[in-house]
């Protein structure tokens, strides 16, 4: 089972920011080269492209708190309508533009009022929103995916995963990740991780007789 508490917190914290510059290196190298077909494949992100996905991550990683408040009130505290305006500002002319802006930012360390770990979510998870449906694959570092498993068990700001998995009982097939109790679901760090964020294209990849429940609380983007 992962350790749990402050000191395990503040261990999985530690060198956050290199984590997600290697995660963002590392995606931004993947879609080199992607035609304007297939940066507007349909991602895993219910109504967003690929590029349009890209260009959300792009925003996260250029608002700063205070210009991210200031967001909040010119859209009258309209989270959606915030997140559209600042995927707008950096999407770009073509895909080729799109990411040339990702790339920009891809050492940054701004970020709006969220934790280090809920950033280091978004380099890996809006990632394979972007990845999957384009048939790329990562292997990402083991570590890494526990420790960010670690951090969204326990976590309802943002993403609800921990009430997503409540009652149930999540191993890993592939590391050390371990939590809860109840039915089982089993699979690989990723594949858990994408379904305690809400993604039900990875339902498929898990085993055990807590899927079943797991599906009813994450939904289908048919």
């Amino acid at each position: 089972m992962t350790e749990s508490g402050p000191k395990a917190r503040d261990r999985a914290t530690t060198g956050v920011w290199p984590l997600i510059r290697a995660e963002r290196a590392a995606l931004a190298n993947d879609l080199a080269g992607l035609t304007e077909e297939q940066w507007e494949t349909p991602s895993l992100c219910a109504g967003l492209s690929a590029r349009e996905v890209l260009a959300h991550i792009t925003a996260g990683a250029s608002l700063t708190p205070a210009r991210w408040f200031a967001g909040v009130i010119r859209c009258r505290f309209d989270f959606d309508k915030q997140v559209a305006m600042r995927l707008a500002e950096q999407l770009g002319e073509d895909g080729a533009e799109t990411l040339e802006r990702f790339r920009r930012v891809a050492g940054s360390t701004t970020k709006p009022p969220l934790p280090k770990m809920a950033m280091l979510g978004e380099a890996i998870v809006h990632a394979e929103d972007i990845r999957r449906p384009l048939g790329i694959r990562r292997d990402h570092p083991i570590a890494v995916l526990t420790a960010l498993a670690g951090y969204y068990q326990g976590a309802d700001m943002v993403v609800m995963a921990k009430g997503r998995i409540g009652g149930l009982r999540l191993e890993a097939t592939d590391g050390p990740f371990a939590v809860g109790s109840g039915p089982l679901v089993s699979g690989t760090t990723l594949a858990l991780i994408m379904a305690m964020t809400g993604r039900a294209a990875y339902l498929a990849d898990l085993g055990g007789d807590g899927v079943p429940l797991l599906r009813r609380r994450v939904p289908s983007q048919d």
